[in-house]
């Protein structure tokens, strides 16, 4: 019997390079810690709720998720809600920050957002344009910020500090003075050109489990793909045979390739220890960590945003997300990025922080009926400046090991889409040097 391509971890982009290795008829075995898939980006049971282990959302500009939904014959709008793209952003004096994209081709349709937006100066208007055509056109230097950047394309201040850095902070989970303009860049890329439908909102109809996850073990299990879960890999090494892999219950097999679909720190703790893997450890080491944290507060039913999402500027929270477009009415989830002195607050003062900064901007809100944080310490990696260099293709100097994750040198920062596109390459890179 052939041996498998073991895949350590069923998150997003594990379970990208099973589909993508089972369709062409690999034989493929999945491992998992957790007792359910999904990684970060997975269903959490919260006060009896399906809700999940933290707010995300997804963006038409996701082609290769898209594409991979297909595949495993999920119909997008049976799990996503899509939407043309409408940001509202509430300031603290009761002004807000409108813009809703036109039906326009691309870029157009951002530019006329541009033009048409409330809460702006006709001056601002003016002087931003130049600036954003530029933006969507010539790529930044790679040693850039996105703050430097956003200077040198000389876009007014108020513009940066509630449009640009906000989005920042949002897409990459890192402050816009230490973020990569060149990957911000490439995110504006994906959105805002080619197809106007590619700056769609795609939200979940329910939890995030039932988006993907879910429905791709699935389908992996009706393939016949063995999938394990509750079951932690606790080292992996080479053998003459392939690669020898030992499980915390004493089990072992080998596997003819292992493709570490793992957090780049789990990734640099299950590196084997050879000289040629050193340098790519001490990559991995030097990637740092950002956290998020979602802080979900239930209110009475009747409770309710205008729209999916609106951003919160000037305070603690930075987006909020009415859960009943994903079944569960009165339910908010707010969403704070990045690092901030908001981290030294237990999850009382936090949630009670958030709470009452919701209604300053809803003061007929009632007060909420409970409240839960929820800290992911190490969500995404550091997509910064000095991070591009650091973040490792998908083969290893060790034959027959490869990586799949979003850390990894997609040119994308830690969303689903780049954890999917790297499953998917990792994947026909494996097919391709078969």
């Amino acid at each position: 019997m052939t041996a498998p391509i073991a895949i350590i971890g069923t998150g997003w982009a594990g379970l990208a390079a099973a589909i993508t290795l089972v369709r062409a008829g690999a034989p493929v075995e999945l491992f998992e810690a957790a007792p359910q898939p999904g990684g970060r980006a997975r269903r959490a049971r919260l006060e009896g709720l399906n809700l999940d282990n933290g707010q995300h959302l997804l963006m038409g500009a996701y082609t290769t998720t898209l594409e991979l939904l297909r595949h495993i014959e999920v119909k997008e709008p049976e799990v996503l809600r899509r939407a043309p793209l409408d940001l509202v952003s509430l300031r603290g004096d009761g002004s807000r920050l409108s813009l809703s994209s036109a039906y326009l081709p691309a870029p157009w349709h951002l530019l006329a957002a541009l033009m048409t937006a409330r809460g702006l100066s006709w001056r601002e208007k003016s002087q931003a344009l130049p600036g954003m055509r530029r933006m969507l056109q010539t790529p930044p230097d790679a040693q850039h910020s996105v703050l430097q950047w956003l200077e040198d394309l000389q876009q007014p201040p108020r513009l940066i500090q509630e449009l640009w850095i906000p989005l920042c902070l949002a897409v990459m989970n890192t402050h816009a003075e230490i973020a990569s303009a060149r990957v911000f860049f490439n995110v504006l890329q994906g959105a805002f050109t080619g197809h106007r439908s590619h700056s769609d909102l795609l939200v979940p109809r329910a939890d995030l489990g039932s988006v993907f996850p879910e429905p791709a073990a699935s389908w992996l299990a009706r393939q016949g793909c063995p999938l394990h879960h509750n079951q932690r890999v606790i080292s992996i090494g080479p053998q003459a045979e392939g690669m020898h892999i030992q499980l915390r219950q004493r089990q072992s097999l080998m596997a003819q390739a292992v493709i570490m679909a793992t957090g780049h720190a789990e990734s640099a703790r299950l590196l084997p220890d050879v000289p040629s893997l050193q340098p790519l450890r001490d990559n991995l080491a030097s990637l740092g960590t950002e956290p998020i944290c979602t802080v979900y507060l239930r209110y009475p039913r009747q409770v309710r945003l205008p729209m999916p999402m609106q951003g919160l500027l000037g305070g603690i929270g930075q987006w909020v997300f009415d859960r009943r477009f994903s079944g569960h009415p009165g339910v908010m989830a707010v969403v704070i990025s990045g690092n901030g002195s908001h981290l030294a607050l237990d999850n009382e003062a936090l949630a009670t922080a958030v709470d009452q900064e919701l209604r300053q901007h809803y003061p007929q809100w009632p007060a909420p009926l409970w409240q839960r944080v929820v800290r992911e310490k190490q969500a995404t990696f550091c997509a910064s400046v000095a991070s591009e260099a650091l973040r490792p293709g998908n083969h290893t100097a060790l034959p027959g090991l490869w990586l799949a994750g979003d850390y990894t040198d997609t040119g994308l920062p830690a969303t689903l889409e780049g954890a999917v596109r790297s499953g998917v390459e990792c994947a026909r890179q494996i097919l391709s040097s078969a």
